[in-house]
């Protein structure tokens, strides 16, 4: 069992709840599936994005990293913001942009961050850390990784979150998750963060030498090569070991907008 930190919709402050076998959850004394549960995004801190840090994403680009403008793959990581438009939850729809026709699915491990973290050593990095999460980084694909899209990234509803953040303490070797996507029903992606270009404690240690990281935030890990292309009506599960699984459908952004951007996928109780 592990426990975890939740938003039940409309409630300002986090709940405990206590993680069981075959995806059952205790909150407040009653033991629930995760489809009877309404979440909202368990953070509220900025969403920190790195390009690149999967070795199988640098390989993929294969000679263009040497050619102009990279020259050379990343030597810092390459950083974007997912702002607080696009943050989505667990169940809910995620809208396809008019005028786009596909979307780039972003499987991340998402590391909160537990206090403030300002210039931290390798050695003391998982200090900081309050737990993990799951997140979706989608993107309209697009081809360009010299400077992050913001018009590709940024879109409202394009940064699912969730269900829950499980306390570190749960998560034995985050630097050895695996990751799995299913389309569907398909499994369509499945890595590691075995093969991250830098571990967790080196990505915390490289990101707080030049900025600082405060409590709540969110640090994404990276999205693995061979990224799901899914078009409207898509359901989307990302599966990540010992956290659980992070489920939206891809829907029209005229239909999301009619329905609300609390776009539900599925009935909830509580």
């Amino acid at each position: 069992m592990s426990q975890v930190k939740l938003h039940l919709s409309g409630q300002k402050k986090p709940t405990e709840a206590t993680l069981q076998s075959d995806n059952k959850i205790e909150v407040n004394g009653a033991t629930y599936s995760q489809n009877d549960l309404h979440l909202d995004a368990p953070i509220d801190g900025t969403i920190y994005g790195v390009l690149l840090n999967y070795k199988g994403a640098i390989e993929e680009l294969g000679n263009q990293m040497y050619e102009p403008p990279h020259k050379q793959p990343p030597q810092a990581p390459i950083l974007y913001i997912k702002p607080a438009n696009t943050i989505n939850a667990s169940k809910r729809a995620v809208p396809m942009p008019i005028g786009e026709n596909q979307l780039e699915v972003g499987a991340s491990l998402g590391i909160v961050i537990g206090k403030t973290a300002c210039n931290v050593t390798e050695a003391n990095a998982m200090d900081y850390v309050q737990g993990y999460t799951i997140a979706n980084d989608i993107s309209i694909p697009h081809e360009s990784v010299y400077r992050p899209a913001v018009k590709h990234k940024a879109r409202d509803g394009f940064c699912p979150v969730g269900p829950w953040v499980v306390e570190k303490e749960s998560i034995k070797n985050p630097d050895e998750c695996k990751l799995q996507v299913y389309v569907n029903g398909e499994l369509r992606q499945e890595n590691s963060t075995t093969n991250l270009v830098r571990s967790i404690p080196k990505l915390i240690q490289d990101i707080t030498e030049f900025m600082t990281l405060n409590e709540g935030d969110l640090l994404l890990t990276g999205v693995p090569e061979n990224a799901p292309i899914v078009e409207i009506g898509d359901h989307v599960k990302i599966s990540v070991e010992g956290i659980g699984v992070l489920e939206n459908t891809i829907k029209s952004e005229r239909d999301w907008m009619l329905g609300g951007v609390s776009n539900e996928t599925s009935s909830s109780r509580i």
